[in-house]
Order: structure tokens, then sequence, then C-alpha cells
């Protein structure tokens, strides 16, 4: 079909789909449309490139958004990074549809640019029709606005999922979008840009009160600290001056008006004093509190303002017989709650406690979202840093251009573009605490001499500095690369190498866990978030029997998926993707027709399914159960004709 067909066919199935009915009863895309017609007067078939801003209008807007900004910035790295599509760009609107960020490859962002998909461009509902951004602008809900869904024909290439950002009182902020070239709806992007969006509300909340008091908490406690945790901003008297999302949703509130200057007895059985004591007690791990409406159990923390901190830890940091008996379960406890029974998982909690606030180096090696950064600061909230920061960075995610500042941070004017104050760099930052350093193996090997330097000789010079500053920090390296392979190929430094490896734990892959049921009935309690959700037989069999190549990554995010689109909070095979479904029904197709085999055979595969069964298919349990070795399980199954559509294979 010639282009001039395509623009027609779309401007009639736009004025179409507007004269159907009511606003009231029109979809979001619909009432999107009709928006466009009536109230903006739009022509669908109009060509026009969007509006751009000129450099000053666009510096004063810089400006007022420089902290959102700041806390916006690195999350768009990681989510483009998660992505991992050459075709998508990750964009940062203000709330008036102005692009202030663009993240992506540089090849597919020239190519967005001649679009209108650049910084300054002017992409609000009013001046470019049905799309991410502005129509997430005017929705203030995520969305997803797929090709022909655009407004105007001249978008209809590109598929675009965003999110709103809100700031701590509930009021629009930004928007977060991800514009790709994809034909295909990707549920999974959906979830990556809310969380993403989250991310960046919890930092933001976090920048705009470090003067103010900070609780932390949730219903479970190895949930303080992460991304899920609730968040409230107090003043010295003890009332809310900002919330998070979460906060809402864990006191079963809707809007942030019922929580913005409540005092915190009104929210809690405690006092604001009475809990940072506690908290400061504990070495900062979450204290046990109850909601002051329902009497629901809580693990929270309170911390100081940032001018008090070292008051704090200097209280925190006293002789071990000096603080409260429970802190030292109380970190062990977030630890051990990474596993439900693997004993690979269990060792290496054990191993992780007998090392802590020894000063040994910990590296985490395992396959792509089988959970390192959730150890790593698990482990950080068992020490005696817990109450000193965590900082993370992600080697893979920052362009090698900008790592070296990100991690040694620089003094003012040392290159062009520098902020006029200079910047503490993430190793600086952790001072006092732990630097978490993801995707070690991907570190430019120009900047591995100068990491080794700095944990030789426990200190640092920023870029354009010439004084060393001293640096106390707990270092926990993680990777999914074979980091002596990369050795023996003279890409990873061996005398770093050999640094970072004080202690290293393997974190098993997900399809390799033997609590893999147990952590998928406690993956839906989590992302459930309160709901009584349960899951039927042949939704978790598949779950079980899947083979997981995003480990607990990927089983979280189709489990949110799954939840949005189960009905009367039961997870059904019907609300699981195709994949899973396919191989599981494919695999149950192959097993029913039966191998010819003779009957002493038959017996023995009609044993060793049993076993597969009672095991969920978890080929190193069953190895286990039998002593014997993995190996010899693959290849009696080979031999039986027994086949898993798990992708795991004898190492």
């Amino acid at each position: 079909m010639s282009n001039s067909s395509m623009i027609a066919d779309h401007v009639r199935s736009v004025y179409s789909a507007v004269s159907g009915g009511s606003r009231d009863h029109q979809d979001l895309v619909s009432r999107s449309w009709a928006r466009c017609l009536e109230d903006y007067g739009l022509d669908p078939g109009r060509s026009t490139e969007p509006r751009v801003l000129d450099a000053a209008q666009m510096k004063d807007r810089v400006v007022r958004m420089d902290d959102l900004l700041s806390c916006a910035k690195l999350e768009m790295a990681n989510l483009y990074q998660q992505l991992a599509d050459n075709e998508l760009a990750v964009l940062l609107t203000d709330t008036e549809g102005v692009v202030l960020s663009v993240v992506g490859d540089p090849g597919f962002t020239r190519s967005a640019a001649r679009h209108g998909m650049r910084e300054g461009a002017v992409w609000s509902e009013p001046e470019q029709g049905t799309n991410g951004m502005g129509t997430c602008l005017v929705e203030k809900s995520p969305l997803v606005i797929h090709r022909d869904q655009h407004f105007l024909a001249r978008n209809i290439q590109f598929t675009c999922t965003a999110a709103p950002i809100l700031d701590a009182s509930g009021e629009l902020a930004a928007v977060l979008d991800v514009s790709s070239q994809s034909r295909l709806l990707q549920q999974y992007s959906t979830v990556l840009v809310g969380m993403a969006a989250t991310t960046i509300e919890n930092r933001m909340l976090l920048a705009r009160h470090r003067r103010d008091h900070l609780v932390r908490f949730h219903s479970r406690p190895e949930f303080v600290y992460t991304l899920h945790e609730g968040e409230l901003a107090l003043s010295a008297e003890g009332r809310v001056l900002a919330a998070n999302r979460s906060a809402l949703l864990q006191l079963g509130l809707t809007r942030f008006d019922e929580i913005l200057g409540c005092d915190i007895r009104q929210l809690f059985n405690v006092a604001l004093p009475d809990l940072v004591g506690r908290s400061v007690r504990s070495s900062f791990h979450p204290v046990t509190v109850y909601g002051a409406r329902r009497g629901s159990r809580f693990f929270a923390v309170a911390q100081p303002p940032q001018r008090n901190a070292h008051a704090a830890r200097e209280v925190a940091e006293r002789p071990a017989l000096a603080r409260a008996p429970a802190a030292e379960p109380d970190g062990g406890a977030r630890l051990a709650g990474l596993e439900f029974g693997d004993p690979r998982m269990a060792a290496n909690v054990h191993r992780a406690l007998r090392v802590v606030d020894r000063g040994i180096p910990v590296l985490l090696a395992g396959e792509t979202g089988t959970g390192k950064e959730l150890f790593a600061r698990a482990f950080h909230a068992a020490s005696q840093r817990a109450a000193g920061p965590f900082v993370a960075l992600n080697c893979a995610a920052i362009p090698e251009s900008l790592i070296e500042s990100e991690l040694f941070g620089y003094k003012s004017g040392a290159f062009t573009g520098a902020n006029r104050e200079g910047r503490r760099g993430k190793i600086l930052q952790a001072n006092g605490g732990t630097l978490f350093l993801d995707e070690i193996g991907d570190m430019p090997y120009n900047l591995q001499a100068r990491l080794l330097r700095v944990l030789e000789e426990r200190e640092v010079v920023p870029l354009g500095g010439e004084a060393p500053v001293a640096v106390d920090i707990q270092l926990v390296s993680a990777t999914h690369r074979h980091l002596e392979d990369m050795v023996a190929r003279g890409e990873f430094r061996e005398d770093l190498y050999y640094r970072l490896q004080g202690i290293t734990l393997n974190l098993p892959p997900l399809r390799e866990r033997a609590d893999l049921r147990q952590i998928i009935v406690q993956a839906v309690r989590d992302e459930a978030c309160g709901r009584e959700v349960s899951i039927d037989d042949a939704a978790l069999r598949a779950l079980e029997s899947h083979a997981w190549p995003g480990n607990i990554r990927q089983l979280r995010t189709v489990l949110r998926t799954a939840l949005a689109l189960a009905e009367e909070d039961r997870i059904t095979l019907r609300d699981l993707p195709e994949e899973l479904t396919r191989a599981r029904k494919t695999r149950e197709e192959h097993d029913a027709s039966g191998p010819a085999l003779n009957p002493l055979q038959s017996a023995e595969r009609d044993a060793l399914l049993s076993e597969l069964e009672r095991c969920q298919w978890n080929v190193t349990l069953v190895a286990q159960k039998l002593n014997t070795s993995r190996n010899t399980i693959y290849r009696k199954m080979k031999r039986l004709d027994i086949r898993t559509v798990s992708s795991e294979r004898p190492a």
C-alpha cells in the first residue's frame, strides 16, 4: 500500500471512530482522538513536524527541572539497557510535553530526531495529537499508543509506552516514555517503564527532602530499602511533608491529601523520636511497628536529616554490647529471607553472614536476573554499615565516556560541560557504607587500574583534583560474565580480579532452584501487595516447568502481568504468556504419546518421570535425591526420550 493510501485510510479511521458515540463511552484512544478533532482542531493527515524550543527556552526549563533530571538520567540509561533494543529511545518530558532528555542507540535517535523525537521538541496532545507522552499528560496514567492508535498519520510507525512521574505530593511532575519502531505490543516494556518511573519518583523524594526526617516501611522487612518500600518525609515535629505511592498503598489510602499533614502517630503506634531512637539502636535495620487504624504490622526505619546523619552513625556504630539485642538477627533475617530451602542459596547466605564486617570484598556471580543486587542490599543491611549509604553503579548502563566521572567524581572545571560545583563520585558517595558495582566485567579496561588503586590505598582522587581523599567502603561486585575467562583473554586485569575475589558467591539460576515453587508462591504474594490472590494448579505447573532465561526478574514481570489480567483474584493459565502455556502443552502431549521402549525401559522411564514431577522438573534436586550427578540424569532422560522445556544443559 502506498504512503498516501495509508494516510487516507488512517484519516478515515479517525473520523469514523470519533463519530461513533459520546466520550463517556469511548476508550482511551477514541477519547483522545475526539479531543484532537473537537477541542484542538487538529487534522490527522497533517505532516508538520513538532515545534522545537530554542536554546534559551530549553536552558530555563532544564534549570527548573535539574533535580528531576539528575534523578532520571541514570534510570533512563538502566531502562534502555534492560530493553536491549537498538530501535527504541527513552524520553523524558516536562508537564507541557517538552522533551528534556533522550537516551537511545545513536543510529535510532538520529532517525527519530527527524520525526521530532529530540530534546526541545513539544509532544503535548494539543500540538501532536494522540501520542504516548502527550496523552499520558492528559490521562495521568500509564498507557501504550501502538502505531495507528496515534492521531497524526505521520506518527503511526511508532509504538509509545509512557508512565507519569508524580512528585511527593501526588502532582504530575514529568512523563517517562519509550518510543520504538517495533510492530509488536510488548507487555514487559510497560512493566519496566512503570518500574523506572516509580524509581525516579522515589529518588526525587529522597533528593528533595534530604533535610527532613525519612521513614521507610513495608509489611515485609525484606522490601525496606527496595523499589517497593513506602517512603514518608516528615518535619521535626512528625508531620508528613511528602509520600510516595507505595506509602499510600501500604496504608490503604487512595489520595495524597489523606496523608499529607498527618502526624506520624495517626499512621503508626509510635512517635517520631521513639522510632528514630529504635532505628538507631538497631543499626537502621527495620523494626516492628503497627498501623494506628487497622493494627496491621509493618517494618520501618526512621532516618534523621542528612545534617544529623553523622551523629546518628556515631550512635549506631557503638560497640555491639551497647546495641539492641535484636539488631543482628534482623540483619541476618533479611539475608535468610532470600532462600526457601535451596541448599546452594542457603550456603551462600551462611557464607555471607560469616564474612560480613570483615572487610572482605564480595563477588556475586550468576545469570542476569538472579537477584544479585537484592543479595548485595541484604548483605549491606546485615552489616554494621547499614546506617551508611548503599550506592549502586551499573558499569554496563553508563556510557564509557561518563563512567569515570560517575565513579571517581570530578572537581569544578575538570572538563567542558562539567557542573560548576564539581561532583562527588560513587566511591565517595559510598564512604562509610557499601559500594555495589554491578556488571563489573563491563568496566572499561583503562579504568580497572584506577579502581584497583582505590581498593589498595583506600583513597580516591577526583578528576581534575590533586589531593587524594580517604574512603572507607565495603565493596560488593556482581557479574554474569566469566571473569576468569576474560582474564585469560586479556580483557580483564588479573590483579583486579584477585582483589575483587575475596569471596565468590554463585547465585543459582531460577530453573535450578530447589525452592522454585516456594519462590513462585512468595512472589505472587509480594507482587499482589496485600491482595488475597491464589494460583491454580495448571498455572503453577506451567510456571514451574518454564526455563526462565530471565530468572527472578522475568518471573516477577510475568506475575505482574498475570495479576493485572487475573479475574476474581485467581491466576489461571489464560493469564500467562503464550510461550509458557504452549511449551507446557507440547511437553505434555509428547509425554502422553510415549516412546517405543521395552518393559524394563518403560518402568525406568515411569520411575524417573515420577521423580521429576515430585521435584517440579528440577534436575539438580532429582540428582541429589538419587545420589547421582546431573549429567547422569540428563543422559537417562535422553536415552528414555524424556524432554523438558527447561533450557538447562549439563555442565
